[in-house]
């Protein structure tokens, strides 16, 4: 696959995210998706497969009533793409021993993917 091949499944990921759009996220990952969360260094959510992938969207979808990540800045390679991440999302629900609804949170991060088959296969997300 080319880099803008690859570039266009990072896009079209991240249109579908933006717009709750579960189906259109999971249209561009292989069967076998490995996804993990980092928050400062921690791991905080894992899912290997499809399925657990969908389920966890499923679960973050219910968390907000407004999110957006937008690229800042991205590196491709013949295998990967590296994305600087500029987030925001607004808090649906309050999080335990955390922010209340109505939060906004902004955040900075970085996004790996990788890819397999013309398919994104790993998602890495640092914050």
């Amino acid at each position: 696959m080319s880099n803008s091949d690859n570039k266009e499944l990072v896009d079209r990921y991240l249109v579908a995210y933006n717009a709750f759009d579960i189906d259109g996220m999971l249209a561009v990952l292989s069967p076998d998706v490995r996804f993990e969360n980092y928050a400062s260094g921690q791991l905080t959510d894992a899912t290997n497969g499809i399925d657990a992938f969908r389920e966890l969207a499923e679960k973050s979808k219910s968390l907000f009533s407004e999110r957006e990540q937008r690229i800042t800045k991205l590196t491709l390679s013949q295998n990967s793409a590296i994305a600087d991440i500029a987030y925001r999302g607004q808090l649906a629900a309050d999080i335990p021993g955390g922010p209340s609804a109505g939060t906004v949170l902004d955040l900075q991060g970085q996004s790996e993917f990788s890819f397999k088959d013309g398919k994104i296969s790993k998602i890495v997300d640092r914050s």
